[in-house]
């Protein structure tokens, strides 16, 4: 998957698409909080999408307290927002759901 950064008018169409997304006021990261009924459902979350991470070979920064997870994503490489981190937080969303 692209490495490229995004422009200005695609971030904000990509994040359109999302659930729960916000975008940093600089553009150049996507943050959401997660809030799960136990810490056994926000790790398993945390371990799906790590499953997805590896995949993808684009890892978020996050932090998990009890049933809440904190995820940041971008593309340090690009230095700011690329397809993955938009592909990233689609699954990270998915994997919410269930």
């Amino acid at each position: 998957m692209a490495r490229e950064r995004l422009s200005t008018t695609e971030i904000a169409k990509r994040i359109q698409e999302l659930d729960g997304w916000i975008l940093s006021d600089d553009a150049l990261s996507i943050t959401r909080t997660f809030k799960f009924g136990s810490f056994i459902e926000a790790f398993g979350f945390m371990t799906q999408c790590a499953i997805h991470a590896e995949k993808l070979d684009h890892h978020p920064e996050w932090s998990n307290v009890y049933r809440t997870v904190e995820v940041l994503l971008t593309t340090h490489s690009a230095k700011g927002l690329t397809e993955l981190d938009f592909d990233m937080a689609a699954r990270m969303d998915k994997a919410a759901k269930h």
